[in-house]
């Protein structure tokens, strides 16, 4: 388990982070063991200390977030009714573009899904309308976070295709809005050569 901060480019160890990292992109990669519930710290820190969240859910559904966020004192569904929190949920949307249902609430973010040129231009446009002020807001900087990243690859998307998604959104809310990015990417473990 690796936690690793841009500024730093250095991987630590990581079992609790009590400072709001402003202008930071945190990379979370697990290899030995599960680092989801650093995503679980990461989204009930940001809502408590009055961030504005975008939640790209790739991996599980609203009500598994809501459910560990109650245990960790945050209530989600509040956080989203106040507009504090907007949450996709990767899974759900995800199906529907895939069988081609009505369009839900973030139509058209997923169409990479059933395009022959998969690009992440509508989801990068999803995040960007997402983290921005709205009129009157000013506070802490907002703050993306991905769980799981790597799920896109097995849907189609080249690893380049991540990267230029990952430098826009840093660009994006680290730089140009002084927030944070929070990313999950599982790696699996390197197979051992059999001697």
């Amino acid at each position: 388990l690796s936690l690793s901060l841009s500024s730093s480019c250095v991987p630590v160890t990581c079992i609790a982070i009590s400072v709001c990292l402003q202008g930071e992109f945190v990379l979370v990669s697990d290899r030995q063991a599960d680092a989801s519930f650093l995503i679980h710290h990461f989204l009930s820190f940001y809502l408590r200390a009055g961030c504005k969240v975008c939640f790209l859910g790739l991996v599980q559904s609203f009500s598994h977030y809501s459910a560990v966020g109650q245990r960790l004192g945050v209530n989600l569904v509040q956080a989203r009714d106040r507009g504090q929190l907007v949450f996709l949920e990767g899974l759900k949307d995800s199906l529907g573009t895939l069988l081609q249902e009505e369009p839900g609430p973030h139509a058209n973010t997923l169409d990479f899904l059933s395009s022959p040129r998969p690009e992440l231009r509508q989801l990068f446009e999803f995040v960007q309308r997402s983290v921005s002020p709205g009129p009157g807001e000013e506070g802490a900087g907002p703050v993306l976070i991905v769980d799981d990243l790597s799920v896109l690859l097995s849907l189609g998307l080249s690893p380049s295709a991540l990267t230029d998604f990952s430098h826009y959104c840093r660009a994006a809310v680290c730089t140009e809005l002084q927030g944070s990015v929070v990313v999950l990417v599982r790696t699996a473990e390197e197979e051992e050569e059999e001697e």
